[in-house]
């Protein structure tokens, strides 16, 4: 009794997990979830490796027809709506996989549901529904260290698994392909889509203990019309980063020629050099800079009087020869504060007549 509600509690917490996180649920969610089943086994299973799915479960079928007893009556319970999908092989051909030695067809069906969320929006569902019965890609292996051809007694870079043993690219009919490594997205979906035949390429990654898409098999004719759509796309990239240049230099000269007449207009006795000296700096594109706030893009009194009173401190008096003798920046500003004041004023009244 304790050890069937033990079973109990590990099935329907599986399955409440894999619920929350995916929206559905299947049978092998929950032989996952036990650890009765391994992800890798899963993997070669999916490959098309030619045997049933039952004999890579650690169980015996009692034990497994009881959990699934428990996983049913739970799904039912909680209200899940049953949708039936075709599992087909990641190999030419996408056969339809077997759960069973002996097609026993109640174990079949049962291990095609997906139990599916009643909140789960009916856009969302549909698909849900289309991507589950979607053929698997093609999966084709880089194989950690040599192996021989099935077929030929060879070996390859890549293998693909189909029937009994490795099959190398040239008994797969695949030698052809060309590798395409993963990290362009652009190339690599432009590539699969052009190509009539491609494949995954994965590898086996020892300390995460699963395998790993390492690139695309594409035709190469596919691959070389991608690189130039890719191209093309860089060039018209390239003149609207040239047009977008453009413009920002405009703008800024605008905004330069705006503070600079902001300026004169606060400070009439500023020189016009010294005014357009002190708009280009402080409305330098990226610099941080109090021209670059919004109150100055919009010719606020204040930032302006903040810019001009800043590049008097640095040039007209011995405020930065102050700093670099040590003294604390606060002191070094109020001892120079009157001498600002009185330039900043006689700027103020305008030139002298």
């Amino acid at each position: 009794m304790g050890s069937k509600k033990s079973l109990r509690t590990r099935v329907v917490a599986t399955a409440e997990s894999t619920l929350a996180k995916n929206h559905y649920v299947t049978p092998i969610d929950v032989l996952l979830g036990l650890r009765w089943l391994h992800s890798t086994n899963v993997d070669r299973w999916r490959q098309g490796r030619g045997f049933s799915l039952e004999n890579v479960i650690e169980v015996d079928r009692t034990k497994v027809a009881e959990a699934m007893d428990i996983f049913l009556n739970w799904a039912r319970h909680e209200g899940l709506e049953p949708s039936e999908t075709e599992y087909l092989a990641r190999s030419r051909g996408h056969i339809v996989l077997k759960f069973t030695d002996d097609d026993d067809a109640t174990m079949e069906l049962l291990y095609r549901i997906h139990w599916v969320s009643p909140s789960l929006p009916e856009s969302e569902r549909k698909e849900a529904e289309v991507a589950a019965k979607k053929p698997a890609d093609l999966l084709v292996i880089s194989p950690l260290k040599e192996f021989t051809c099935e077929q030929c007694g060879g070996t390859g870079a890549f293998l693909i698994m189909e029937g009994p043993g490795p099959l190398c690219m040239d008994c797969a009919d695949m030698s052809h392909l060309v590798f395409l490594p993963a990290g362009n997205a652009a190339l690599t979906r432009r590539s699969k889509k052009l190509s009539h035949l491609w494949a995954v390429v994965v590898r086996y990654s020892r300390s995460r203990k699963r395998y790993e898409r390492q690139g695309l098999l594409v035709e190469e004719a596919a691959l070389e019309e991608a690189e130039a759509q890719c191209l093309a796309d860089d060039e018209v990239r390239a003149r609207r980063r040239e047009r977008d240049a453009a413009r920002r230099e405009i703008e800024d000269d605008q905004l330069r020629d705006a503070i600079a007449n902001e300026i004169l207009l606060l400070f009439p006795g500023c020189p016009k050099d010294r005014a357009e000296a002190i708009a280009r700096h402080t409305a330098t594109r990226g610099s941080g800079r109090v021209g670059r706030t919004a109150d100055a893009r919009a010719l606020e009194a204040r930032p302006i009087e903040l810019a001009v009173g800043a590049s008097v401190r640095h040039r007209d008096t011995d405020y930065d020869t102050l700093v670099m003798s040590g003294m604390d920046r606060h002191e070094a500003r109020a001892q120079v504060g009157s001498d600002v004041t009185h330039i900043l004023e006689e700027w103020r009244q305008g030139p002298v007549s």
